[in-house]
């Protein structure tokens, strides 16, 4: 798990082939903000979710993971609230694995809250459960998706 400015980003460029690219898409998408939605940039190997949501609160969001994905989470406006836990750590399945949707959940609860403002990211790789839309006010993200099988 990574937490940083966005101006930081191409710091992590070399972390996976795709990350370059999705951190190009998402600085265009910073510059201008595209209309809500899903946004093919490489087909599936790489795409973009714009949406707008309300928090949720810590008490009723629970952990996800991922296998095929790694989530670039950039807050676009706003004030997000994300907890994380090692995937290792994780032991109260409450949503088994749906490899279509590629997205299970868990019961238990972070280990850690991050306090995620407008213009920051995270970055979750596979092993990193994480409970994102935690924050209490509404708010604008942007979720680049990169296939960990580049």
């Amino acid at each position: 798990m990574i937490l940083d400015s966005f101006d930081r980003l191409p710091v992590y460029a070399g972390l996976h082939p795709g990350f370059s690219r999705a951190c190009e898409a998402l600085r265009q998408m910073q510059a201008s903000p595209p209309e809500d939605g899903r946004h093919a940039v490489d087909g599936e190997r790489l795409f973009v979710i714009v949406s707008r949501d309300p928090g949720r609160g810590r008490d009723r969001s629970d952990l996800e993971f991922h296998r095929r994905y790694i989530d670039i989470q950039l807050v676009l406006e706003g004030h997000d609230v994300m907890g994380w836990r090692a995937l290792g750590d994780c032991r109260q399945l409450k949503q088994d694995y749906d490899a279509s949707k590629d997205i299970g959940f868990f019961a238990d609860r972070p280990d850690s809250w991050l306090h995620v403002p407008t213009g920051h990211f995270t970055i979750f790789f596979p092993q990193d459960a994480h409970a994102p839309l935690a924050a209490e006010g509404a708010l604008r993200k942007a979720v680049a998706k990169i296939a960990v099988d580049w």
